[in-house]
């Protein structure tokens, strides 16, 4: 395959990636935070606000103030991110008015807010994941991210919620707590899609008996691992730091060996959000898929 199919294969994926994720969150407006009357953050909680007291349609009201706020995202972040957020922009409103009449709504704002959160998190996820953007205060969220450093679910989280915050004005307390709490569910969900968090577990191993370990690492689980040589603190005796990668199911039967046999070993387990490499994102044998 060559350079250039290679990249033509990525800008596919990258488009499709954030016109399917657009739709997810076009669907959780029109499906639950607008029926909801929830004014998640971002243009669609300022649009549902301007439905409330204006009546004015979600899917013209986001268009027109997406576009001052595409041009800044255009400026700050690039041509690159600037088409695939133009993508974006226009893909979320039209699909907006396309499913207006849906049928399928939920009211309830409580159920609004947890599935409306996990499917609008998706959907940003997912296009965030395409290097593009919805438009909106999704746009400055990313640019926040580029100056501060903060993931894109807290950046998400610091924009939206000054949104939601000055919708108190218009809703009652109780629906901007509901607010609130979906653009938690939201930044958490976001994090989530962009991470990849799986079931795995980092498992940090300090011993004096690292072959022993090693031992039945390799042969009761079958994985990898990597030796770190260091000194206790206390004890100031050479000691071994094995670091090993396992799945869920292989965290708990590895966690009861290591009781039963190596009792004084000092174990940790921690969770794994994106694991690359042999044994989990490529086969776990050279040449072979068993």
């Amino acid at each position: 395959m060559t350079g250039l199919t290679k990249n033509m294969n990525k800008t596919v994926l990258s488009y499709t990636q954030i016109i399917f994720g657009a739709t997810l969150v076009a669907l959780s407006y029109n499906l639950f935070l607008l029926p909801s009357k929830l004014a998640a953050g971002g243009i669609s909680g300022i649009s549902t606000i301007l439905y409330e007291v204006y009546s004015l349609s979600p899917a013209y009201s986001q268009f027109l103030i997406n576009i001052p706020i595409f041009i800044i995202g255009l400026l700050t972040l690039g041509k690159d991110f600037g088409w695939k957020t133009l993508v974006g922009t226009f893909w979320v409103p039209f699909i907006i008015w396309l499913t207006g009449d849906i049928p399928f709504t939920v009211t309830n704002p409580l159920l609004g807010a947890l599935y409306g959160g996990i499917i609008l998190g998706t959907g940003l996820g997912i296009v965030y994941k395409g290097n593009g953007s919805t438009g909106g205060t999704a746009a400055i969220a990313q640019i926040v991210k580029k100056f501060t450093g903060l993931s894109s679910g807290y950046s998400q989280l610091i924009v939206d919620g000054l949104v939601v915050i000055s919708s108190i004005i218009v809703f009652n307390l109780e629906l901007t707590l509901f607010a609130l709490m979906c653009i938690y569910i939201t930044s958490k969900t976001i994090d989530i899609v962009q991470l990849q968090t799986s079931a795995s577990k980092l498992v940090m191993i300090i011993t004096e008996n690292e072959e022993h370990i090693q031992n039945i690492i390799r042969t009761e689980i079958d994985r990898g691992l990597t030796k770190v040589r260091s000194v206790g603190g206390y004890s100031h005796t050479d000691k071994t730091m094995i670091l090993c990668v396992v799945e869920q199911q292989e965290a708990v039967y590895l966690k009861k060996i290591l009781q039963k046999e190596e009792p004084n070993a000092f174990v940790i387990f921690l969770n794994a959000s994106e694991i690359l490499g042999r044994g989990f994102s490529i086969d776990k044998y050279y040449g072979q898929k068993l």
